[in-house]
């Protein structure tokens, strides 16, 4: 079996500043409620999206309109990947002509981006898009980048950043997982292999 170690690299408090700072930035560059509209990717982008048209919405005292995609059956890695249930978009409102920003928690080789843009694609033609990502891990495989960003966090390809959301996991936090060396465990006793000389 193999053992996982895991570190804390984000807070909740530090969380909150990183998404207050994002909604102000996504105002900033001209993206004003009456013409803006939030689509967060499911599962955490979802919840992400809602906090940042929340944050807008106190700030700018207007509503801004925020949407929910599902990108399961736009992804090219579709057979490779295990099934898993497929949820319903909802995007109440027009996209044509708005400028939407697409939330996500992570962004990593960029394909579940390149699958958003084509499944919002179907929900009519934006005057722009934009992306917003709580950690932006690096390793791009598409040329494709993100606008606003809580945190650039460096990784390994041997690392997976884990990011928790009070809505779906009851804590707001961002983890870096490893896989330890592979372990044998025999009875009660754990053996590490070893390389022979």
């Amino acid at each position: 079996m193999r053992e996982c170690s895991r570190k804390k690299v984000l807070d909740a408090a530090s969380m909150r500043r990183s998404i207050a700072r994002m909604a102000h930035e996504i105002v900033e560059a001209g993206n004003f409620p009456d013409s803006l509209a939030l689509v967060g990717v499911f599962t955490r982008g979802v919840p992400l999206a809602r906090r940042l048209a929340r944050l807008i919405e106190e700030f700018e005292g207007a509503r801004v309109d925020c949407g929910e995609l599902d990108v399961t059956f736009y992804r090219d890695d579709l057979p490779m990947r295990r099934p898993r249930p497929s949820r319903q978009s909802d995007l109440g409102f027009d996209l044509t002509g708005r400028n939407v920003v697409l939330v996500d928690d992570v962004i990593f080789t960029g394909r579940t981006i390149r699958a958003a843009l084509d499944a919002l694609m179907d929900f009519g033609r934006p005057r722009r898009a934009q992306l917003a990502v709580l950690i932006d891990r690096g390793h791009r495989e598409l040329p494709i980048r993100a606008d606003f960003v809580g945190k650039n966090l460096p990784t390994s390809l041997g690392e997976v950043v884990k990011v928790h959301l009070e809505e779906v996991d009851g804590e707001d936090a961002v983890y870096i997982e490893v896989q330890d060396q592979q372990v044998r465990t025999t009875g009660a006793s754990t053996q590490i292999p070893t390389k022979r000389p």
